[in-house]
């Protein structure tokens, strides 16, 4: 409790709580579907080539977030579009954008002079760092997403599980499948600041992952995505609070620890006689 008491003393570990909350609510929710669907690889594809949209955000004085978020979700969107549009794989289409997005945004860094802490921030993630107006950002986002899931919530989960079935079913799945892409890019943008481009693609696919070996329905897998998400979230700023320890690396490390204890506890139930 005396812990406790001493961190929230501090307004810089307030708001990095609430953004841990924020986060550990928002990223197992995409999460859950990610897995489900299996679009880790696009996860991680649109977290690296966000860095195009930050670093032409940061060479126009533009603020990057914003910029960074619509070359997210115009990432997102398009690599659905396309890979339907033109019958090509999810995977093929995105390893096109990953590596165009990555070497556009090189390409500006390397024309800046002198030292933007912003850019390190967006990279490598600092949640302490959090300001009002992106916790405000934060929770636009998750009221947004969470308003989205709860509405169509029983018509993602067909097509995540049977998107053909869900097509004779009658179902908007072109619309419903652009929207859950563009929930995908908000969610990378918003969970940058937490954890940095280089990891963000862990907190979409760690709560899912290791929620999915640990429950035998959708509901309890719902459930433990967000109960990992949140523990992993809260559990990396503590971590980072009483050791040297940058806070994405810990959140990330928590995570996948879970997640091969997870694993552990799951092979030994179905190997014992």
């Amino acid at each position: 409790m005396l812990a406790l008491s001493e961190i929230l003393a501090y307004g810089f570990m307030q708001r990095a709580l609430l953004a841990a909350l924020l986060v550990g609510l928002l990223c197992p929710t995409i999460s859950f579907f990610v897995v489900l669907k299996r679009l880790s690889f696009l996860g991680a594809g649109i977290s690296h080539t966000a860095l195009g949209g930050i670093a032409i955000g940061l060479a126009s004085g533009v603020d990057p977030v914003l910029t960074g978020s619509i070359f997210a979700v115009g990432t997102a969107m398009s690599t659905g579009h396309i890979s339907r549009l033109g019958k090509i794989s999810e995977d093929t289409v995105i390893g096109i954008f990953y590596a165009s997005g990555m070497a556009l945004g090189i390409a500006l860094i390397s024309t800046f002079k002198g030292y933007y802490p912003e850019l390190f921030s967006l990279l490598f993630g600092n949640i302490l760092a959090v300001s009002s107006r992106h916790l405000q950002l934060m929770a636009v986002v998750l009221a947004v997403i969470l308003v989205f899931v709860l509405l169509f919530f029983k018509e993602l989960l067909a097509i995540c599980f049977d998107e053909e079935m869900a097509i004779a079913g009658g179902l908007p799945v072109g619309p419903l499948y652009m929207g859950l892409l563009a929930a995908i890019g908000l969610t990378v943008m918003v969970s940058i600041q937490l954890v940095g481009v280089v990891l963000v693609a862990a907190l979409l696919v760690i709560p899912g992952a290791t929620a999915y070996r640990l429950s035998s329905n959708y509901r309890s897998m719902f459930a433990f995505s967000l109960i990992i998400g949140l523990s992993g979230c809260f559990g990396g700023l503590f971590v980072s609070y009483f050791f040297p320890v940058p806070p994405g690396a810990a959140i990330v490390l928590i995570l996948a620890a879970i997640f091969a204890g997870a694993v552990a506890v799951k092979y030994y139930l179905e190997r014992r006689p």
